[in-house]
């Protein structure tokens, strides 16, 4: 079988880190090739240079037995290959057809946009790979998993054939992520050849022809999906045995920690999308919320930290109303928040580390003697919390910004987890994250339930929250359909409440 692409030892150097060492990839004609590794393991800088962003140090690429040179993404787009990168390159109020034509803009007689040219294309690309969008909806409009499709119209368009898929799971919901499966099989069916990056083991072993795992920025290995488990890929990845399976005990639940009683609130375009909501969170014990993202979870946790205003009923920590508190205020009385966007809402990127260690209690003992900081107190306080939560650093100097997303994780956890909690808010806690983070932030929810906190998960991965939860909350249009205990929930049953189905054999509970 013929090979469309190689990369022959790449080397590439950063200021202080070697992040591509000597990689050899192959990839076949018409075939997915998963490229597997942890955050930062040297994927997306790979991948970058096959797509012309960078300049490898040394090595070659080789596109369909020619060795040729990339100054740009033009010169890679020329030679048939496109990039899906995992955070979306999209105006969000312009529509798919001028989002697709952007950089490429066909004109009527020279001078007019030809935009009915665009959009039938884009028609004809979206029938003939069931991707089915429409060329004039707008962009904000359109939710992630379609958002997604653009991306890849886009590169269609300009007549890919090796199409590189950046963590195209990352941001989708499991309805979403099977539909993303059929496309790619589409594309196959149709030639095309894919390599698909990511850390999620289950879904390299769905759809991948071959495997070539990265560790801090060299091939490890190369495996046949048909010898491989996730066993054996997660030790590949990790460099370790890594326990895939959540060790815990039954669960020592006592009072209510938490009590959400009939709860109603609009997000910021003032639409009601926690509708009615009534549910509690107990000590010792993981309450999981399900459900597709989009159906009002959001809402609900800036509701509960103090970020959105509620617009009726009530919420009680430890039998006292919280609704109407600021998000410090809440925060002191021991709510613990991990955000489901780390960059924009858990960290401040262009802080130090030792800064985003303390950013929840800087104004106080021992980081605050009066108005004036306390930089030892600071310094020790993150040297500390960094050895013990294990994040992976050069030192507590550097910003936050460039630590892999599974460290920045670990930052927010260490922070959240380092003073007296009576409850944990943690809201999409592992995503994209790889397989050695997601264990180790896994094990440590578990230890805060242990501990007699009460944690409330939020969280679209329905392995996580039947891997978590001692109870499962299913949320359908920002109201619950069901909360069932872990014991009796299946994905099936699960997976119908998420659509807003309600088996006959299911009793309401609140």
């Amino acid at each position: 079988m013929t090979n469309v692409l190689e990369l022959r030892g790449i080397t590439k150097r950063f200021p202080g880190v070697l992040a591509n060492n000597k990689i050899d990839i192959t990839l076949r004609e018409g075939k997915i090739l998963a490229l597997l590794g942890e955050n930062g393991a040297g994927k997306s800088t790979l991948m970058n240079i096959l797509y012309g962003l960078y300049n490898p140090d040394e090595g070659k690429i080789i596109v369909r037995g020619k060795e040729v040179e990339f100054h740009g993404p033009n010169d890679a787009i020329a030679q048939g290959i496109g990039m899906v990168h995992q955070h979306f390159m999209l105006v969000p109020v312009m529509t798919v057809t001028e989002n697709v034509m952007l950089g490429i803009e066909p004109t009527k007689n020279g001078i007019f946009l030809d935009k009915e040219k665009v959009s039938k294309r884009i028609r004809e690309i979206s029938d003939e790979y069931g991707l089915d969008v429409d060329p004039h909806a707008y962009i904000k409009d359109l939710p992630v998993g379609i958002q997604q499709r653009v991306e890849i119209i886009k590169v269609l368009y300009r007549h890919a054939d090796i199409l590189i898929l950046d963590e195209p799971t990352a941001v989708l919901t499991p309805q979403e992520v099977e539909g993303l499966f059929k496309i790619i099989a589409t594309l196959i069916k149709a030639g095309k050849s894919i390599i698909f990056i990511t850390h999620k083991l289950k879904e390299v072993l769905a759809v991948a022809d071959d495997i070539t795992v990265l560790r801090l920025g060299t091939v490890v290995g190369a495996i046949d999906p048909k010898e491989a488990t996730s066993e054996i890929l997660a030790t590949m990845m990790v460099g370790r045995d890594v326990n895939l399976v959540v060790e815990k005990q039954a669960a020592k639940s006592g009072k209510p920690v938490l009590v959400v009683e009939d709860l109603y609130v609009r997000d910021e375009r003032q639409h009601m999308t926690v509708q009615g909501m009534t549910f509690d969170v107990r000590k010792g014990e993981v309450l999981g919320v399900a459900g597709v993202q989009g159906n009002g979870q959001t809402e609900l946790v800036y509701a509960l930290t103090g970020l959105l205003p509620i617009d009726s009923g009530s919420i009680r920590l430890l039998d006292e109303p919280i609704h109407n508190s600021s998000p410090r205020n809440i925060l002191e009385r021991g709510v613990a928040h991990i955000p489901e966007d780390r960059q924009r809402h858990g960290l401040i990127l262009s802080f130090p580390i030792h800064d985003n260690m303390m950013l929840c209690t800087y104004y106080k003992p021992p980081f605050a003697k009066g108005i004036s900081l306390q930089p030892k107190q600071i310094v020790s306080n993150a040297e500390e919390l960094v050895k013990q939560y294990d994040v992976r650093t050069p030192n507590i100097y550097v910003n936050a910004g460039t630590l892999s997303g599974g460290n920045q994780q670990k930052v927010i956890v260490a922070r959240e987890f380092s003073r007296p909690i009576e409850l944990l808010i943690a809201s999409q806690p592992t995503r994209g994250l790889d397989v050695g983070s997601i264990e180790y932030i896994h094990s440590q929810i578990i230890k805060k339930r242990d501990e007699g906190t009460g944690v409330l998960l939020v969280s679209s991965e329905l392995d996580e929250i039947l891997a978590l939860s001692d109870r499962i909350a299913v949320m359908y249009k920002g109201q619950i359909m069901a909360i069932v205990d872990v014991n009796k929930a299946t994905k099936e049953h699960l997976g119908l409440l998420m659509a807003g189905v309600h088996p006959s054999d299911t009793q309401k509970k609140n």
